[in-house]
């Protein structure tokens, strides 16, 4: 911890102290994202994912709940990259990890927006949930009624209310922000701290239910203090000002915010260091680290006078684009609570996703933990995730009968950087290839390689694959959509290389996120192209040339009459067209959308010209019982036959990066060896002075090494040919600061933060 003074100030310049703050991080947590390309040489069959259909996880809250009512806190993550609830039973095996998916119990849990905390607000031995009221800045209420089964009661909405001298209001809390809710003045009711409206001061508003009543169970709160812990944070940054009000009178301050503006932050309250008093660990919008606010004053006055900015201390520092959130629960059944930090951010596309949920292992106690970091993709790790993102494809590519798995992306998350006071993230997308290794009736997918075809290196967004013999040489070749909205056409050939031979195929442009499919939509033995994009509609280009040799002319932009776009939420549907023929012959069709709602339509054949048909009767389709097929955020949907039955499977990816199975199940194998996974480049020293070395432990032919800075700029491009298993290269004319080192190969694709410090 850091003594503060009286009023603890960084510099007012965002983009100076986060490199500041960047340096001194990297200097002893540097980390990259790699991507491996296997091959059936060095690739072996691994055991299964444990949870690998749950669905991928972006931006997770963890809640302890009880949802199988056996007495064991199971665990509930909700992701609010679309809102999803995912329930994991656990087993309850002392000292250890023990969950089992199970999204049986995701029809009980009510409906959850943006925020969710569990908390007991009643002391009934069952933990209740609160949750963010859209359309109303607040907060609304689930009451724990469970006896023989899990189940909700809706207590308070439209919002939770708060007393103030002029009368009672909305407890005022944004979807953007995470209170705290916890017994903070310990008279045994649970009370609440967040920012206030458009301040940067800590607004604590008191629960009255033992004061008034006796019992913990009415949600009576009053504002009791616009200054709880007399301390405040910048309205344009992460600063923080220490034992000021400014003011010593509650008008002062309120007059002083008026023009002030709280743009996100998230609370988790707990004792840190076992003083009997509420501590505080504070997130911030656009920020990776964890603040840790130690009170030192009184049950009844809070007195914030001693900080930690790097949290919970070297090497075990939170670095997590960004707005990390904190959750402190037992998962490993050893009565002693962890620390679960995972991002928080409102904005999709300026945070991790790979590895955005860490666990910390607590050797202490509950008021005093000491916490070692012992994984960055908690439950991650163990079902399908590709990043953002996630559009599956089903298809044989090695042609051996077993249908194959390939997932397109938005992108995995590489670095994040300031433009100003603007955070920006930088993703590439890739296409990840499940070769299928089981038996026509028991299909298994192993991950055989995260970089099909090296497509990374193009440094694009949203790759969407369709496969097709485009060049009429028997090999089946490649066309990707993307977020530019055109087409890329990967050419296969006779060895086995794949290659991008033209990035604009056929002039083919239909505005943004093109997702292709190659399907005979009228029947006439030849494969047409059908493309959805951004604004929700979908484009039919018919196949005017021939089977091997394909011209596609476009019919309509508006194939259907489908429009999957929710213009009460939004401009844009992100329409996934997935068409597919039943085995009485009919067509089929379902597509994702930006909203998440899968939509299934019928009406099809010989109406090509006219309007297809939106059928609720995708749950009879796929055998199911009372799905709802609201899956998330931008989803993507394959119908299948990959079982050796008659029975219709869906497989749906969403915005999380993960992958859902309806009516089936099948085995998934992470694919790359515990050997291989290790092999990534070094890089050292960093800092770095005047030379910087690059270890390689796991290439083969040339090698490109590459240095930008954070703002794209390039600083240094060589190539390596004999270079053998180190390489050193001279920074004397780079200047001192945070660049991205890039190592390419034929085998792998490296990016990773350096610092050049002299």
């Amino acid at each position: 911890m850091l003594k503060t003074y009286s009023t603890f100030k960084m510099s007012s310049s965002r983009y100076i102290i986060s490199i500041i703050y960047f340096c001194f991080l990297l200097s002893v947590n540097f980390y990259g994202q790699k991507v491996y390309k296997t091959n059936d040489e060095n690739n072996t069959i691994n055991e299964p994912y444990l949870y690998a259909w749950a669905g991928g996880i972006d931006a997770a809250q963890f809640c302890e709940i009880d949802l199988n009512l056996d007495g064991i806190d199971d665990l509930l993550v909700f992701d609010k990259r679309g809102n999803r609830s995912m329930c994991f039973i656990n087993k309850g095996t002392a000292d250890e990890i023990d969950y089992v998916f199970s999204n049986e119990y995701d029809k009980l849990i009510p409906e959850l927006s943006d925020w969710v905390i569990s908390r007991d607000y009643d002391f009934d031995g069952k933990n209740d949930i609160f949750t963010y009221s859209p359309g109303y800045a607040g907060i609304k209420v689930y009451r724990n009624i469970s006896v023989h089964t899990l189940k909700f009661e809706l207590v308070v909405y439209p919002y939770l209310e708060t007393k103030f001298p002029g009368g009672k209001v909305n407890l005022y809390v944004t979807y953007a922000d995470y209170p705290g809710i916890a017994d903070v003045d310990n008279d045994g009711d649970l009370d609440i701290i967040t920012f206030g409206v458009l301040q940067s001061f800590v607004d604590m508003h008191k629960n009255m239910s033992m004061e008034k009543y006796g019992t913990p169970d009415s949600l009576d709160f009053e504002h009791y203090t616009y200054c709880w812990g007399r301390f405040a944070e910048s309205e344009e940054s992460n600063v923080l000002y220490f034992d000021t009000c400014f003011g010593e009178t509650i008008e002062q301050t309120v007059n002083y915010q008026r023009n002030d503006r709280h743009t996100g932050s998230t609370f988790l309250l707990q004792d840190l260091d076992d003083n009997g008093l509420t501590d505080i660990l504070l997130g911030d919008v656009d920020y990776p680290g964890l603040f840790a606010l130690y009170n030192n004053g009184t049950i009844e006055e809070a007195l914030v006078t001693d900080y930690d900015t790097l949290f919970p201390g070297q090497p075990n520092t939170v670095n997590l684009f960004s707005m990390p959130c904190a959750t402190f629960i037992d998962v490993d059944n050893d009565d002693v609570n962890e620390l679960l930090v995972s991002v928080f951010d409102p904005g999709i596309t300026t945070s991790e996703n790979k590895t955005s949920s860490w666990l910390y292992e607590n050797n202490g106690t509950n008021t005093s933990p000491e916490l070692i970091l012992e994984n960055k993709s908690f439950l991650q790790d163990n079902m399908i995730d590709v990043g953002s993102g996630a559009y599956p494809v089903v298809y044989d590519w090695n042609k051996d009968g077993l249908p194959d798995l390939f997932v397109g992306n938005y992108g995995y998350y590489y670095y994040s950087y300031y433009d100003g006071y603007i955070l920006k993230s930088v993703y590439y997308s890739t296409i990840a290839y499940f070769k299928n290794v089981g038996t026509v009736n028991n299909p298994v997918f192993q991950l055989w390689d995260h970089d099909f075809a090296g497509l990374s290196g193009k440094m694009k967004l949203g790759l969407f694959p369709a496969f097709e013999d485009i060049n009429g040489d028997g090999l089946t070749d490649i066309l990707l959509g993307n977020s530019q909205g055109n087409l890329i056409y990967v050419e296969n050939s006779q060895s086995g290389d794949l290659t991008v031979t033209d990035e604009n195929y056929a002039g083919i442009d239909v505005g943004m996120y093109s997702t292709p499919q190659i399907f005979d939509l009228d029947k006439d033995g030849k494969n047409d192209l059908i493309i959805g994009e951004k604004a929700g509609n979908i484009n039919y280009y018919r196949n005017v040339g021939t089977a091997g040799n394909p011209d596609y002319h476009l019919v309509t932009d508006y194939l259907g009459k489908i429009y999957v776009t929710d213009s009460t939420l939004s401009y844009d549907g992100y329409s996934t067209p997935c068409f597919y023929r039943l085995e009485n012959g009919e067509t089929v069709l379902v597509t994702g959308s930006e909203q998440g709602t899968v939509y299934y339509y019928t009406d099809i054949d010989g109406n090509l010209d006219g309007s297809f048909t939106e059928s609720d009767e995708l749950n009879l389709l796929l055998d199911t019982i009372d799905i709802n097929f609201d899956r998330g955020l931008r989803t993507g949907a394959v119908l299948t036959n990959l079982i050796a039955n008659d029975k219709v499977e869906m497989i749906v990816g969403n915005y999380s990066g993960g992958l859902e199975y309806f009516n089936g199940f099948i085995d998934v194998n992470s694919g790359i060896t515990a050997e291989n996974s290790s092999k990534q480049p070094k890089i050292y020293p960093n800092p770095s002075g005047d030379m910087m070395y690059i270890r390689l432990q796991y290439v083969t032919g040339a090698v490109e090494i590459r240095i930008t800075d954070l703002t794209g700029k390039e600083h240094l491009k060589r190539y390596y040919t004999d270079q053998g298993n180190l390489i050193s290269v001279d920074l004397t004319h780079i200047e001192n600061g945070v660049y991205i080192v890039s190592v390419r190969t034929d085998d792998l694709i490296f990016a990773g933060k350096l610092v050049v410090l002299r």
